[in-house]
């Protein structure tokens, strides 16, 4: 397994939710869990191992970069809203004033269109997150996890508290269509010392969910 370096979140290591989708598709179709262990390399073989439930994902030093399991459905979806809401509420973005890596592939304002996601979620006003994502037309399974990674985070994320993904647990019922606009939503449920657990769901246009998840993210220091 390699993770090109286009899939970047921090500058130098992998976006968490494209990464953990990476190894969560191994287990497809079944939902999985994904627990990252140190910041994934980008660029650079990494030797999947397989386990008695799952699999493992080691660096040249044998390191454990990250983990994943066969899981239960990720509980219940966040609430949609409309596209045009999505629209609305994604031109609030706080990541294009304040944002802890501006280059991250799936929410960084500094990604040109078609190469980033450029998914900006912006706040409803009762604890959502909500952005319209356009679906590039290389979209996949680990894309899709990707998209469901920043909605949630920016439900906690706040300017001098930045946080990165921990662990995914993640459901992907249909791939979005190439070139359609998705609602993307993410909400809060809480914090616990350095963690902040936050589920989101992605829902295609028609209305119909066709991901969603719920994530563990850790506080950092910042800068």
């Amino acid at each position: 397994m390699i993770i090109s370096g286009r899939y970047n979140g921090p500058p130098g290591s992998g976006n968490g939710g494209y990464t953990a989708g990476l190894v969560g598709s191994l287990l497809a179709p079944s939902p999985a869990t994904v627990t990252l262990r140190r910041p994934p390399p980008l660029d650079v073989p990494l030797e999947v191992r397989e386990t008695d439930d799952g699999v493992l994902v080691v660096d040249a030093d044998g390191q454990v970069i990250a983990e994943a399991h066969r899981a239960a459905a990720p509980g219940e979806p966040v609430a949609p809203v409309s596209t045009q809401e999505a629209a609305r509420v994604g031109q609030a973005y706080p990541g294009f004033v304040d944002h802890p890596f501006p280059t991250c592939f799936v929410c960084g304002p500094r990604r040109a269109a078609g190469d980033g996601l450029r998914i900006f979620p912006g706040p409803v006003g009762d604890g959502r997150t909500a952005a319209v994502w356009r679906v590039p037309s290389d979209v996949s399974e680990p894309m899709m996890w990707a998209a469901l990674d920043c909605p949630g985070g920016w439900a906690i994320i706040s300017p001098g508290r930045p946080y990165v993904l921990g662990r995914m647990t993640a459901a992907v019922l249909a791939l979005a269509p190439a070139g359609a606009e998705c609602v993307v939503v993410g909400r809060a449920d809480g914090t616990e010392g350095r963690k902040a657990y936050v589920r989101s769901s992605v829902y295609g246009p028609d209305g119909e969910l066709l991901a969603h998840a719920a994530a563990t993210w850790i506080a950092i220091e910042s800068g």
